[in-house]
């Protein structure tokens, strides 16, 4: 079966990693992707944007499954393209993409269903949200509505810090993204995310993981778009994982199923795990990046047919099969990200690391300057380690950062400092 995986960043390598391994895959296209994603499959310039060029690529090559990475594709309706065309698509229509592409829409469909998450109001006019605010108080959370890029949330531990967060999203940050702006209430406890498969009526759960969206050593700084991530996740014990299931996703499958935008694709559940239990901060509609970096390496069954029967209606009846080895990646970031990264800088001996058993290196923001691998984006690389645990996968990661020569960039250093510090007291 021929394939086209969309999208271009660390997570679509890792995807690819995963499809390559499929004995039914007989060609693999991806677009645009990156040198890493190169490696495994033949990366297109197809502009994904124009959706019209895209099914016809598809028809032109045979495809039979489009698999789409990223979220704003699904939000801009590519799925309803290709279906529209014939083209199988693993990935949400448009319509059941508000998930992830209207946190206000989220907001209240939780509290129409009885799904729990923070209490919240939505504003689309600035002084009415800052009068909430000031009403409120801090802590609070305030979140654009529409996709930023992982960047659009802010916890507000001060009622200035909160202020400044509704102001900027109002003068346009973000875009139309930030022309309604969500508040609600800071939810207490230890964040975690969990992975579900969809098939438009069943949800299959895949796996969890937890993240670090924090800049900085000891979760300081701004947000990222994740600056590592560890699977699975210690917190999600198999008893909170059945609360999220008949709790979260099964309500949220049937609400959607009711507005006549049933969910197929990977849903991705954010979750607090409070003191009353798991509550949800947000859905995303994709795999996480760089939480896929960390899974998929475990997986053991073969994601092609899983992302096959998931965009036919026919998931399987049996549990996933995944390693029961911990995986933990670390990003490598160019300088001065989350800002305005500084790329062109040379990144060396990549290939030292792959070299190491048990560990992975995925691409991300890079590109090709001739024979010269340099970075192009703010999150460049993955090395990710499988270990027997979360704190020998963690060794044998920063073992493979290392190995790579890049002074033009940075890392954390306390990845997976949660896991660590559970497994040394177990």
């Amino acid at each position: 079966m021929k394939i086209l995986l969309v999208g271009s960043g660390g997570r679509e390598h890792a995807i690819a990693d995963a499809l390559a391994k499929s004995p039914r895959l007989t060609r693999l296209f991806i677009a645009p992707g990156n040198p890493g994603t190169a490696e495994v499959g033949e990366n297109v310039g197809l502009d994904v944007a124009d959706h019209r060029a895209v099914a016809r690529f598809c028809g032109e090559n045979d495809i039979g499954l489009v698999v789409v990475g990223p979220e704003q594709p699904l939000v801009a309706g590519l799925t309803d393209a290709l279906e529209g065309a014939g083209i199988k698509v693993f990935g949400p229509s448009k319509a059941a993409a508000r998930l992830e592409g209207s946190k206000g829409f989220v907001k209240d469909l939780c509290r129409a269903n009885d799904i729990p998450t923070a209490a919240y109001e939505r504003f689309d006019d600035e002084e009415k949200a800052l009068a909430y605010l000031r009403a409120e108080g801090a802590p609070i959370v305030v979140k654009a509505d529409g996709l930023a890029a992982g960047k659009g949330v802010v916890v507000a531990e001060t009622l200035d810090e909160a202020e400044r967060a509704v102001k900027a999203m109002f003068s346009g940050v973000f875009g139309k993204s930030g022309a309604e702006v969500v508040i609600e209430k800071k939810l207490v406890g230890e964040e975690a995310s969990f992975f579900v498969l969809c098939d438009g009526t069943r949800a299959l759960p895949f796996a969890s993981a937890q993240d670090h969206k924090r800049v900085g050593d000891g979760d300081v700084g701004p947000n990222t778009g994740g600056m590592g991530a560890y699977s699975p996740a210690p917190a999600v014990t198999p008893e909170i994982e059945a609360r999220v299931m008949a709790e979260i996703v099964e309500p949220t499958l049937r609400a959607m199923r009711d507005l006549g935008a049933p969910f197929k694709g990977v849903l991705f559940v954010g979750l607090m795990l409070t003191k009353d239990g798991p509550k949800l901060i947000e859905f995303n509609v994709r795999f996480g990046d760089p939480e896929a970096q960390a899974m998929l390496p475990r997986l053991e069954d073969d994601l092609l047919e899983l992302m096959l029967a998931g965009a036919v209606g026919a998931l399987p009846e049996r549990p996933i099969r995944f390693s029961p080895r911990a995986a933990l990646t670390v990003v490598l970031a160019a300088r001065n990200y989350p800002g305005t990264p500084l790329t062109g800088s040379e990144i060396r001996h990549v290939e030292r690391a792959s070299a190491i058993a048990d560990v992975i290196v995925t691409h991300a923001g890079t590109r090709r300057d001739g024979a010269r691998l340099v970075a192009g984006g703010g999150r460049v690389l993955n090395v990710t380690a499988l270990g027997e645990t979360i704190t020998k996968a963690r060794s044998l990661a920063y073992r493979g950062v290392d190995a790579i020569d890049w002074p033009g960039g940075f890392c954390r250093r306390d990845i997976g400092w949660r896991a660590v510090a559970r497994e040394a007291k177990a």
